[in-house]
């Protein structure tokens, strides 16, 4: 996935009210952009950090900026727009990137289902000798060490997509939880279950009752985001 035109660099001032933060750019000007991101972004939005803003020409936008990446630590760069990351795992499975996930002509992105109403991020279906498999992406940022965290808060509509992805294997299709690694730095996840251990909990469950858990790393750079290959998923003992 290409960014284009190139990503804008600035300085982090502030991140606040959730959706906005305030950037210093390069030539000293300080703007407002739009943070495409609802979550604490926990180790992402460090006042001082070196950061990338994509840019929009359309008139109709409030903000003309869109918060894109942080530098974290020296070399270390993560993603912070969680619009991407189905965008990035859809771009890989129409490649036939995920040798477990290939074969499936029809993807569709968005699909209500299950006793909860929830929308999967994206339905495989038409494959010729395996059931329909159901994907929920995660956006994996939280890293320390090496290790990368999922989730950087409380999540209790985490914790609703993992109820329903077991479902999915109850009925007989296939259900698939891909952690997207947008973070350099990270080399393998884990639950974080010093954050939300009902989560860590329920996703060992998951695990336990089928549902596949796999994690894709992202190679980011100020001209493009796209994932690279798989890294392990550890689940400690508790």
């Amino acid at each position: 996935m290409d960014f284009s035109p190139p990503l804008i660099e600035g300085v982090l001032v502030r991140r606040y009210k959730r959706f906005l933060a305030d950037i210093r750019l390069t030539d000293g000007a300080e703007v407002v952009a739009h943070c495409p991101n609802t979550g604490s972004m926990l180790g992402c939005c460090v006042p001082g950090s070196r950061v990338w803003l994509s840019e929009s020409s359309d008139p109709k936008r409030k903000l003309r900026y869109t918060w894109e990446l942080v530098e974290t630590s020296p070399g270390e760069i993560a993603c912070i727009n969680t619009a991407r990351p189905n965008r990035q795992v859809r771009e890989l499975l129409e490649s036939g990137g995920v040798p477990e996930l290939a074969g499936y002509p029809t993807i569709r992105s968005e699909v209500r289902y299950g006793q909860e109403k929830s929308r999967i991020d994206l339905h495989l279906s038409g494959h010729a000798r395996r059931a329909d498999a159901w994907v929920e992406v995660k956006n994996v940022t939280l890293a320390e060490s090496g290790q990368g965290y999922f989730p950087d808060a409380v999540t209790t509509r985490g914790q609703k997509h993992l109820r329903e992805l077991m479902e999915q294997v109850r009925l007989g299709d296939r259900a698939v939880l891909l952690f997207c690694v947008n973070h350099t730095g990270i080399r393998s996840v884990v639950p974080a279950d010093h954050i939300d251990p009902a989560y860590g909990r329920l996703l060992r469950e998951a695990l336990a009752a089928g549902v596949e858990v796999m994690a894709w790393q992202a190679d980011i750079t100020g001209q493009a985001i796209t994932l690279t290959h798989p890294v392990d998923v550890y689940f400690p003992m508790l």
